[in-house]
């Protein structure tokens, strides 16, 4: 029966691609002008639906409109004004410096879409990790099939609801559901699959990938560190470090994962947190509309098992009946424990001491590259040695995550954290192949590079070369 199911499947998605492919091939998504009519679509589609897609991410995650705002519609907002108005250029022919033996002629980069392509959404923030990618997608002229993440059910069906009413129906397409509708998606010919998600899936998308030799795109995520060194303002990091951790229940992928500090700020940092999270989120967070849950049970129960890894000096109350944790800071975890060597993607923070910059950046290095690093400090020097000695995907100097609020900035990881980078001018060239053009004059045409060869033109060709 399953065999049978997984048939029909990949027959219904195979002939879903070739529908698109079609599209695609008629040339219809290559002028700039149905471009930008796609990306005023997706921002009509956005604006006249704000009561929706509140609700939805409410259902999912219980945000709050604010964070609804913060995470998910500001950012693509700002993506899809950024990609409107810069396209043309992005898509223009890129000159490029032609070598004298090449003379006459001339040189360019052309863009040229890539044909269709796979968007794989994450759970945590759902709409904006679906979408985001989708944005740079149409920029360049490419079709797409998106599958928004069945663990965030409200907001999967809504995103399948709205796109086919206000984008072209020939170009875009939503496809819901869970492993095996993946699994049947990705066993298609695609021209790029981006995948947001973790690691360990991100295996199973590049398998799958290679079998078809398709490009891919994988944003993952990682333990992000958070250096607060002995000159860095306390309470502008605690303040920062207690947003960055309360956003979104701390599931998201860039939040700082654990805090490295010096013995004798620890208790310093901890007391201005503390007092920063009451400021935020009152006295009970639990109780607080402003703080999202946990998205569902699995979940919460993986992320209030880590609460015991540690000595809790900041929170650790849990509430199942709403899937809501406190924001939580753990003292002395054990190196060797699950807090410490997996991705929390949750309001459990680890505080480590670490004796100095030099310790920090040799503790960061010993595990996988992260997919953002954060140094709170006032020191230059500091700076510059963190810029140059820690390898991650982004950075951020004296706050956190804000990076993303900058179209302009290539969002990515490195090694496990990811491959490939969007946003901005990176996420148009993402989704195009730059396709290499020499034109050629046809006069004059010297036969030093023809038949019959000699001493003379050997000397020459070693003069241009």
């Amino acid at each position: 029966m399953a065999d049978h199911e997984d048939n029909d499947l990949n027959h219904e998605y195979r002939a879903l691609v070739e529908r698109l492919r079609v599209a695609f091939d008629s040339g219809v998504t290559r002028p700039l002008d149905w471009r930008r009519g796609q990306l005023d679509a997706m921002k009509s589609m956005l604006e006249e639906n704000e009561g929706v897609i509140a609700e939805a991410l409410h259902a999912d995650l219980r945000k709050p409109p604010q964070e609804v705002l913060l995470g998910e519609t500001a950012l693509l907002f700002a993506e899809i004004k950024h990609a409107r108005s810069r396209m043309e250029r992005w898509a223009r022919p890129r000159k490029v410096h032609t070598p004298a033996i090449a003379q006459p002629g001339r040189s360019f980069i052309q863009p040229d879409p890539l044909g269709v392509a796979l968007i794989i959404g994450a759970w945590n923030y759902p709409l904006q990790l679906t979408l985001a990618p989708l944005i740079p997608a149409i920029a360049a002229g490419n079709c797409a099939v998106l599958k928004p993440s069945e663990v965030a059910p409200y907001t999967s069906k809504m995103i399948a609801n709205l796109v086919p009413r206000y984008l072209d129906r020939n170009a875009f397409a939503v496809v819901e559901g869970a492993v095996p509708e993946t699994t049947a998606l990705l066993a298609q010919r695609w021209d790029h699959i981006f995948y947001t998600g973790g690691a360990a899936v991100g295996k199973i998308v590049m398998k799958a990938a290679a079998e078809h030799l398709t490009p891919v795109t994988l944003e993952l995520g990682g333990k992000s560190p958070a250096i607060v060194d002995d000159t860095a303002d306390l309470k502008s990091a605690a303040r920062r470090l207690a947003w960055g951790k309360a956003l979104n229940a701390g599931q998201t992928c860039i939040a700082p994962d654990y805090i490295l500090v010096s013995p004798g700020r620890r208790d310093a940092l901890i007391a201005e947190m503390k007092k920063q999270f009451t400021e935020m989120l009152g006295d009970n967070p639990l109780a607080s509309d402003d703080y999202a849950a946990v998205v569902n049970e699995k979940h919460f129960e993986r992320v209030a098992a880590l609460i015991a890894q540690g000595e809790v000096a900041i929170g650790g109350r849990t509430d199942p009946e709403t899937n809501k944790i406190e924001p939580t800071v753990l003292l002395n975890p054990d190196l060797d424990a699950t807090v410490m060597t997996d991705e929390i993607f949750g309001p459990v923070l680890p505080v480590i001491e670490s004796d100095d910059l030099d310790a920090s950046i040799e503790f960061v290095r010993r595990g996988d590259k992260p997919l953002s690093a954060y140094l709170f400090t006032r020191s230059r020097a500091s700076e510059q040695r963190f810029l140059s000695e820690l390898a991650c995907g982004s950075v951020c100097i004296n706050d956190v995550m804000m990076f993303m609020s900058n179209p302009d900035l290539p969002f990515g990881g490195v090694g496990m954290s990811g491959m490939g980078q969007y946003h901005g001018q990176a996420g148009f060239d993402r989704f195009s192949h730059l396709k290499s053009v020499m034109k050629r004059g046809r006069f004059p045409d010297p036969s030093i590079r023809y038949a019959p060869y000699s001493d003379f033109k050997t000397k020459l060709l070693k003069w241009f070369a």
